[in-house]
């Protein structure tokens, strides 16, 4: 059985410690002080258990004794009339992302048959495609913001074709505004942070609303017709489930991507030798993506809900406890990736947990991969001058947020 850390701060001074103070700045430092200190740490002051090395967090993210139990948490923290007041509560309260079984299963099992190995896969050449033709729209310029202009609106185009977003409507999604990651952060939005995602919520809401409606009077070969058709069968889907499930498959579909993108390519000019190799042998993509993934992961955490009382590594969990997966501290542990703090493209350790575990492993891994490979790719072939600024190295412009890591810009220039 293994030491359990605790403490020496009450709990929410802990947490402020963690992922206060700039945490998106320099989270890997204060993982490899976690890492140093115990292999996890007991909060009984917030009810609560925080773990960070690979095998826990590897078992917890499949332990069945764990689950959401969203709408009671948010109850907990934020009050009864919570669902009532805030519109991105209520939504996230239909999204099988926060659903425990049998909700869970029920939705996810509409949708899974369109990420499977074999459509995926099919999607390669217009992933290709899309990143050609967004680089023939900037290559002149010879330098500007890739964010922008390439790895954000790439998973943008191809969750819109997937989902079968009409052309003309797409433009909305690339250029306008974007879903903020805070709202699924462990510490509380400010009242204008809260206001913003509820306004992001109704409008997305608002606009699934109306083309699913299209979508009933006119099916389409497409994934949002397929979800139509489940929702017209009893027990299957019902309307609220329906829009929140599209809005979630649309910004899981591209967020961690992008992010993905961003981080992995600083990774890269931070380990000139392996961007070198990469440059010379575009065979090394996927060792590549792999690591990427690891290195600076897009999802740093998640959390769970004790459905049961139970014992996991000294710690007695109860029911009702919460407890936490530091997913970006387990792809930094040493025991199982030596020399976690260097990137490396021959890795033989197993996969990193970037997209988490158990039932709610993510539907979109391997497209997300695929897209990072050809988004490479791309970027190799066509701009083989690419490099980026120094500022991305040095002081790079971080999102503000906890759950979801990535940059906020991608100055370059390939002239």
């Amino acid at each position: 059985m293994s030491t359990v850390g605790k403490a020496h701060e009450e709990g929410p001074m802990f947490l402020a410690e963690l992922f206060g103070n700039n945490f998106h700045e320099a989270p890997y430092e204060r993982y490899q002080r976690l890492h140093a200190t115990a292999p996890s740490i007991a909060l009984p002051e917030i009810q609560a258990h925080v773990f960070y090395r690979y095998s826990d967090c590897q078992k917890l993210l499949r332990d069945k004794r764990l689950g959401h139990d969203y709408p009671r948490r948010m109850k907990a923290l934020h009050g009864e009339d919570v669902f009532e007041k805030n519109a991105v509560y209520r939504n996230l309260s239909h999204s099988m992302l926060l659903m425990d079984e049998p909700g869970h299963g029920r939705i996810r099992g509409l949708v899974t048959k369109a990420f499977d190995a074999r459509r995926t896969e099919a999607l390669r050449p217009e992933v290709a495609r899309l990143a050609q033709a967004l680089i023939d729209g900037f290559e002149g310029d010879g330098a500007g913001d890739l964010i922008p202009r390439f790895t954000f609106p790439l998973p943008v185009l191809v969750i819109c074709e997937m989902l079968g977003i009409p052309e003309e409507d797409r433009d909305r999604f690339v250029h306008g505004e974007r879903i903020t990651g805070r709202v699924i952060d462990p510490t509380p939005m400010a009242p204008e942070e809260l206001a913003e995602a509820n306004t992001g919520s109704e409008n997305s809401a608002a606009y699934f609303n109306d083309l699913l409606d299209r979508r009933r009077k006119a099916p389409k070969d497409d994934l949002l017709s397929a979800l139509v058709a489940a929702e017209t069968e009893e027990g299957k889907l019902t309307g609220a489930e329906l829009v929140a499930n599209v809005s979630l498959l649309f910004a899981a579909g591209h967020e961690t991507t992008v992010n993905l993108l961003g981080n992995g390519l600083r990774a890269l000019w931070q380990h000139r030798p392996c961007l070198d190799a990469l440059r010379a042998d575009l065979s090394l993509l996927p060792a590549a993506v792999e690591e990427m993934l690891r290195f600076d992961s897009s999802v740093q955490l998640t959390g769970r809900r004790a459905l049961e009382d139970f014992t996991f590594q000294g710690h007695d969990v109860k029911e009702g406890d919460n407890v936490i997966t530091l997913l970006g501290a387990a792809n930094h542990d040493g025991e199982t990736f030596p020399d976690p703090e260097q990137f490396r493209l021959d890795r033989k350790a197993p996969r990193a947990l970037s997209f988490g575990g158990g039932i709610h492993y993510c539907l979109g891994a391997q497209l997300s991969r695929i897209e990072g490979e050809e988004a490479l790719r791309a970027l190799f072939e066509r701009l083989p001058k690419l490099e980026l600024d120094p500022s991305v190295l040095e002081a790079p412009e971080q999102k503000p947020t906890i759950t979801l890591r990535g940059l906020g810009a991608l100055p370059a220039h390939w002239a």
